[in-house]
């Protein structure tokens, strides 16, 4: 085996991984600014797996296309107030957006 398949081989652990990243102040910011779209798409999926419903289901009482809710669960694009509207009533839920304090530091 050569020196750089040797190399190769070698692996580290995600954790490992984790700590030398939040070691870099860039990479916590850029962490915690996503903060808030992991929230909302972890939200959006949880509502759509209560509901049972598909993506198909959701698109028609939405009346849109199952692409269209697969890109809103996709978390590429933020979605408009509008959008999560019709999610929300599609699903049976209504919508609620709140502000919070930043925390202190």
């Amino acid at each position: 085996m050569t020196k750089s398949a040797q190399k190769i081989d070698k692996s580290i652990s995600l954790d490992d991984l984790a700590i030398e990243w939040f070691k870099d102040p860039k990479f916590v910011k850029a962490y915690n600014d996503l903060d808030e779209e992991f929230s909302l798409l972890g939200e959006i999926m949880r509502v759509r797996a209560k509901t049972g419903l598909t993506q198909a289901e959701i698109a028609e009482r939405m009346q849109t296309t199952q692409a269209a809710v697969a890109r809103l669960e996709g978390g590429k694009t933020l979605p408009s107030t509008r959008t999560l509207q019709r999610f929300a009533k599609a699903t049976g839920h209504r919508l609620k957006i709140t502000f919070e304090p930043e925390p202190a530091g």
